[in-house]
C-alpha cells in the first residue's frame, strides 16, 4: 500500500501516511492543492493536485438520486445519524488531562497565545474612544478565534498534524459563520435576560448612582441601605427565572462552534444541529460544564497560573464530549 509523507504549516513531516487518510484530510478541508507531499520513493515535494491519484478528491461530488446532501453547509441535510449515545463525564476529564499531557507544547502555547491576545485587548478596551473600538473588534473576532482553538483541539485528538496557528484556522475556514454563530446566541440569551437587564437599569442604576455622589468616607444612611437591599431582593426573583431558560440554552449550543469550524455548516443549522443532540442528554452536558468549572476554579485557587493548565484541560474534555456527541462511527 502506499503511503506519503506531509509538510504541515510548521514545515515539519508528518507520516508516513496511507492513501485513505489523505483522501479523509482533503474532504474535512484539512488538505488543500498546495499541500505539499511526497509519495513512497520519490525524492521531492511536491503539491497536492501533482498527484493524479487524488484528482477526484478535489472534484465537486453530486449526491445519488433521492439522496439528500451531505452535512457541509446545508441548512437541511446531516449526515449526523440521529443516535443515541452516553456521555462519561469523569472519562472526558481524564481523556482531557491525558491529551493535554502528551501533547503539552502545542496545546500549552495555544492556549497561552490565546489568552494573552483575549487578555491584551481587554487590557485596551479599558482605555476611553479607543477601548470602545478594541471591544467591537474583540466581539467581531471571538467566535473565529474560540473556532480555531476547538479546531486545534480537535486535530489534536485525532492524531492529525496539529500547530499553534492553527487557533486562527476559524478566520480561514469559517469566519463570517462562527462571527453569526456567536453574534445571534448572544442576542438571543440576552433576550432571555431581557426582563432582568430592564430591572436592573430601572431601579439599581438609579440607586448606585446616589452613592457614587456621597462623599468618599461617608457611610450612606439606613434609608439608602434598606432602599438597596429591598431592590436587590426584588431583582433577584427575576435573575434566577431568566437564568433558567438562558442556562438551558446556552447548554444546548455548546457544540454550535466546533460543529461550524470542524464540520462547515452555517451557524442556524449548527445551532439546531447542537440542541438536538445535547437534549437528548441534557443533564450529563450541564455536569460536564460544571466539572469543568469546577477545574478551572482550582485554577484560579492556584493563584490563577493554574488556570494555564486547567483551562486546555477542560476545553480538551469538551472536545472529547463532541465526539463522543457527534461521531458517525
Amino acid at each position: 500500500m502506499a503511503t506519503y509523507t506531509i509538510i504541515g504549516g510548521d514545515q515539519k513531516q508528518y507520516g508516513p501516511v496511507t492513501a485513505d487518510d489523505v483522501r479523509q484530510w482533503i474532504a474535512e478541508g484539512r488538505l488543500s492543492e498546495t499541500s505539499l507531499v511526497k509519495g513512497e520513493g520519490d525524492t521531492e515535494f511536491q503539491a497536492l493536485e501533482k498527484f493524479p491519484e487524488f484528482a477526484d478528491a478535489f472534484a465537486p461530488q453530486a449526491p445519488a438520486p433521492g439522496v439528500p446532501p451531505p452535512f457541509a453547509g446545508s441548512s437541511s441535510g446531516s449526515s449526523i445519524p440521529d443516535r443515541d449515545y452516553e456521555l462519561d463525564m469523569g472519562g472526558c476529564i481524564s481523556r482531557g488531562w491525558e491529551l493535554v499531557k502528551s501533547n503539552m507544547g502545542v496545546l500549552f502555547v495555544s492556549t497561552l497565545v490565546y489568552l494573552l491576545i483575549e487578555g491584551a485587548i481587554g487590557a485596551v478596551a479599558q482605555i476611553p474612544i479607543v477601548g470602545a473600538i478594541f471591544s467591537i473588534g474583540n466581539f467581531v473576532i471571538s467566535g473565529p478565534l474560540m473556532g480555531g482553538v476547538f479546531y486545534l483541539f480537535l486535530r489534536a485528538i485525532r492524531n492529525e498534524p496539529a500547530e499553534i496557528g492553527d487557533i486562527f484556522s476559524g478566520f480561514r475556514r469559517a469566519f463570517a459563520q462562527l462571527f453569526l454563530g456567536t453574534l445571534v446566541q448572544g442576542l438571543l440569551l440576552g433576550a432571555c435576560m431581557l426582563p432582568f437587564i430592564v430591572m436592573f437599569i430601572v431601579k439599581i442604576i438609579p440607586l448606585a448612582g446616589q452613592l457614587q455622589h456621597l462623599q468618599p468616607g461617608t457611610v450612606p444612611d439606613k434609608e439608602t441601605i434598606a432602599a438597596l437591599e429591598s431592590v436587590i431582593f426584588s431583582c433577584l426573583p427575576v435573575l434566577l427565572i431568566c437564568a433558567i431558560p438562558a442556562t438551558y440554552l446556552g447548554i444546548c449550543w455548546k457544540f454550535t462552534l466546533p460543529l461550524i469550524v470542524d464540520r462547515q455548516i452555517d451557524f442556524w443549522t449548527a445551532m439546531g444541529t447542537s440542541r438536538k443532540m445535547v437534549k437528548k442528554h441534557w443533564w450529563q452536558i450541564f455536569g460536564l460544564i460544571i466539572l469543568i468549572s469546577l477545574l478551572n476554579l482550582a485554577g484560579i485557587c492556584l493563584c490563577c497560573v493554574g488556570l494555564l493548565f486547567t483551562i486546555p484541560i477542560g476545553i480538551a474534555a469538551l472536545m472529547f464530549a463532541y465526539e463522543t456527541i457527534f461521531s458517525e462511527g
